[in-house]
């Protein structure tokens, strides 16, 4: 994705609750609907193990998605819709305006990692549109762009909308940041275009975010190849997860990220990128605390925190120690500055600023994890290259 926090500057699955008690509009696609003696019934076990945002039944032949909580903040709210096969008529039940047709034939996205997850099940030709196209990185979808095939939207409330009405989606899959008023969701909603919200860059598991997967999988139609993808991540993730606890005594300790204008936004401790350092082996500075958002913290502070701090990752847009000075020069006094333990998530980067840390990697969490552990551990993984991250001099 185009993160929140980079473009600015980043339920519970056992959670039970059936559609009949949601009384919450979502942009007038959460609905109330009324259901009958006759509805048919679930016919197979939630799917999801990870993800605590998304919610999958299959039930008689179609599926029921629901997103809970798609946004920061957000409290008791689901998105719900039906995923009727193409050639199946909808349960006469159901809104027909929560209904979308599968396998989706077009889709605009506004993320990086929901191309990722598309570009997996090998249906990079139904994006027919995207939001800051310049900011993608694999290359086969910069082809497409190339040749007109993906479209540049704008972005937010500057969306192209005769571009968006022209290109006809079945659907087009956003982030949320706040609330449900968001201006440009409404106008898309009120063009009569399907809006689904992906909440993936909530997930504070690793393998949660990439179990979204299966949404897409559900979408078009490839559901057992969604599913065998995940299950590889979960057993590459697990397997060195294991591995790393067995042979780690210590754990170092780990600062992140970079200011803007004299403020830290720090990842709490319930956070993706905290989960990761602990499956690492490393132990994060703020591990303790809680937020469903970045936490603003002054930079003194951050900086008194932080001065024994033995490795420094994720710093910001930083592509040498230069740069980090420049914003303040105490911070060469930190121990990580001073013997050369600062890391940066660039590696995978290209000329226009596509970062397939942020793009490819929400399916490569193993990958993230290990080059976590090859920093934080050397030598625990000797043959190990660093895939996303580079040092920086």
């Amino acid at each position: 994705m185009i993160y929140p926090v980079l473009r600015g500057l980043f339920l519970n699955q056992r959670l039970s609750f059936f559609l009949v008690s949601v009384s919450i509009m979502l942009l007038s696609c959460t609905r109330n609907t009324t259901k009958t003696a006759n509805d048919p019934k679930i016919t197979e076990k939630p799917i999801l193990s990870y993800a605590k945002r998304l919610k999958i039944e299959y039930i008689d032949g179609y599926s029921q998605v629901s997103v809970l909580n798609p946004w920061q903040g957000a409290k008791n709210i689901a998105q719900t819709w039906y995923l009727i096969p193409e050639e199946d008529k909808a349960p006469s039940f159901i809104d027909t305006s929560l209904v979308i047709k599968v396998p989706v034939k077009k889709i605009i996205c506004l993320s990086t990692t929901h191309l990722s997850m598309i570009s997996a099940l090998d249906k990079e030709s139904s994006v027919v549109g995207f939001s800051g196209t310049r900011f993608i990185y694999d290359p086969d979808l910069l082809y497409f762009v190339t040749k007109g095939i993906i479209r540049e939207i704008g972005f937010d409330d500057n969306l192209n909308k005769e571009m968006i009405l022209k290109l006809d989606p079945d659907l087009v899959m956003v982030y949320g940041i706040g609330s449900e008023s968001a201006g440009y969701i409404a106008k898309l909603k009120e063009m009569g275009i399907k809006v689904m919200y992906n909440a993936d860059y909530l997930e504070t598991d690793p393998l949660g975010k990439a179990e979204w997967i299966k949404l897409m999988g559900a979408l078009y139609s490839r559901e057992k190849m969604a599913d065998s993808i995940f299950r590889t991540i979960e057993n590459e993730y697990n397997d060195l997860k294991s591995f790393i606890i067995s042979n780690v005594s210590e754990r170092p300790s780990v600062m992140l990220g970079l200011p803007f204008k004299d403020t830290w936004y720090i990842s709490p401790g319930n956070s993706y990128i905290s989960a990761l350092i602990a499956d690492a082996g490393g132990e994060y500075l703020w591990q303790d605390t809680e937020s469903s958002v970045s936490m603003p913290t002054g930079l003194e502070n951050v900086y008194l925190k932080s001065i024994s701090a033995d490795y420094w990752l994720n710093s910001g847009s930083a592509n040498s120690l230069e740069e980090i000075l420049s914003i303040d020069p105490r911070l060469a006094l930190l121990r990580c500055f001073k013997n050369g333990n600062v890391f940066n998530n660039i590696k995978r980067i290209n000329a226009g600023g596509g970062n397939d840390y942020w793009e490819g990697g929400c399916l490569k969490p193993q990958i993230i994890l290990r080059d976590i552990a090859s920093i934080l551990h050397p030598g625990l993984l000797p043959f190990s290259e660093l895939y996303y991250y580079k040092k920086l001099n």
